[in-house]
């Protein structure tokens, strides 16, 4: 008797659930989907969630398309709406709002990882670099000894003096900014000691073998193809610029998410949990990348692919991987959620560099396209915790520093572009502070590292 009762109880928690589930599927508007993608291992939320199912899970039909026009292609296919959603460049639905890149409000839904760039450069720099006292085992390593290379071209070449040139994969992209920054922290300016080139990721390593850069920042797996194929080495990785450093977004439209809530909501649990999964353990990350590397993903040798994912990083050509469990983490310390104060830095990279002309309330903006506010809802539903607040500072705590020791606080913002002693901004400082008369209140969030060994420093 025990038994059937038992049995009993179970049919009935088990149609409860299928009910309330079959309640919530009927809330999704639109369930065929198409999301856009780059040809990088930062793609894998996106792609998991379609390979494992989870897409399924949360009653969406998913269509994942590999963009070849780079990322202004995705971009335009956001906005056009052939693509419902993309990988997207952090800095990206920013711009879009503010009609850097495009001119349509966008919202950042959830952050996709931390990580997973590097800048490497070609056999013949580093070499020009060493005989100015490059190191190339120093971890992290400066650009002292590029500044004193490009001084003696300068010295040479006077006034006919050719800037040497580097790739980067979009002008709002981190890899535009952490490429700036590793250059101006050793006292380079980017806009007149070099020219930086706009290249897909996946064609950086055929222009630095062809001669055309000398050198580039891009995600995985493009450094690390260089590396294998000894063309170059990594030098130094966005996680030496500064660590957990945010990376990819998913972003749609506003359009897209006032129109289809649950849609939107449920792609954001389906893509948590996918993170997850990824962060997990590394038996799931070697699964990853025998899934990246098909011709319909990023298509590269799985041997290259697990270089990064799998815990360990290659700097150079003639050397084994060195461990590196945090160069790409997809859930752990808070990976997924879409802080406004990571959003906010983005903005002041976009003044830094005269990419802003005008004032704006930097809050206001940022506030309007990042949405923790949606996040936090899908993240209670797939059980992800989330931090106390989405304002931080950062460069304070262990794992967040940047390479120059500088401290990045949102209530300093405007004093944080102005003290850098390389930039080049169009607006005055006093034009700016006028307005952004605001405070926010910072909680650091502390290290969190609960789903498995993958991006985590201390496992």
């Amino acid at each position: 008797m025990k038994e059937i009762s038992i049995t009993k109880k179970l049919i009935t928690v088990g149609a409860m659930l299928s009910i309330v589930t079959s309640s919530l599927l009927a809330d999704i508007e639109k369930k065929n989907l198409k999301i856009g993608f780059i040809a990088l291992t930062d793609c894998a939320p996106i792609v998991i969630a379609k390979e494992k199912g989870f897409f399924k899970k949360h009653g969406l039909n998913v269509r994942v398309v590999k963009e070849g026009g780079g990322w202004a292609g995705i971009q335009q296919k956001v906005i056009s709406g052939e693509y419902d959603a993309s990988h997207a460049l952090a800095g990206m639905p920013i711009a879009s709002t503010l009609g850097i890149n495009g001119n349509t409000p966008m919202y950042a839904i959830l952050s996709l990882d931390f990580n997973g760039n590097a800048i490497t450069m070609s056999n013949s720099i580093i070499k020009m670099m060493e005989k100015h006292g490059l190191d190339k085992k120093e971890r992290p390593v400066s650009a002292t000894s590029l500044k004193a290379v490009i001084d003696e071209k300068r010295a040479k070449e006077g006034a006919k003096y050719k800037p040497l040139e580097f790739g980067m994969v979009y002008p709002v992209s981190t890899h535009n900014y952490e490429l700036r920054y590793w250059l101006s922290a050793s006292g380079i300016d980017p806009d007149s000691d070099t020219t930086l080139k706009v290249f897909p990721p996946p064609q950086m390593v055929s222009n630095m073998k062809a001669g055309n850069i000398e050198g580039y920042c891009v995600g995985e797996p493009w450094n690390e193809r260089a590396v294998m194929a000894k063309l170059g080495s990594a030098l130094i990785t966005n996680y030496d610029i500064w660590n957990n450093n945010p990376e990819k977004v998913l972003q749609v439209t506003q359009e897209f998410a006032k129109k289809y809530p649950g849609t939107t909501q449920a792609m954001i649990e389906a893509i948590i949990e996918a993170q997850l999964w990824l962060d997990a353990n590394w038996e799931n990350r070697k699964e990853a990348a025998k899934i990246l590397s098909k011709k319909k993903y990023v298509y590269a040798p799985v041997k290259v692919l697990e270089k990064s994912m799998t815990g360990t990083f290659q700097y150079l050509k003639d050397f084994k991987g060195e461990p590196n469990p945090m160069f790409n983490v997809f859930s752990s310390n808070y990976a997924a959620y879409p802080y406004y104060s990571h959003g906010m830095w983005f903005i002041t990279q976009m003044y830094r560099w005269g990419q802003l002309d005008k004032a704006i309330d930097m809050k206001k903006t940022v506030e309007n396209v990042y949405r923790p506010d949606l996040f936090a809802k899908a993240a209670k539903n797939v059980g992800y915790k989330i931090p106390a607040s989405p304002w931080k500072k950062d460069g304070v705590d262990k794992y967040n520093k940047f390479i120059d020791g500088k401290i990045f606080d949102p209530n300093k913002a405007v004093e944080y572009i102005y003290n850098f002693k390389v930039q080049h901004s169009k607006v005055s400082q006093k034009e700016l502070a006028a307005a952004n008369k605001w405070s926010v209140t910072t909680i650091q969030p502390g290290y969190q590292c609960e789903a498995g060994k993958p991006g985590c420093a201390s496992k």
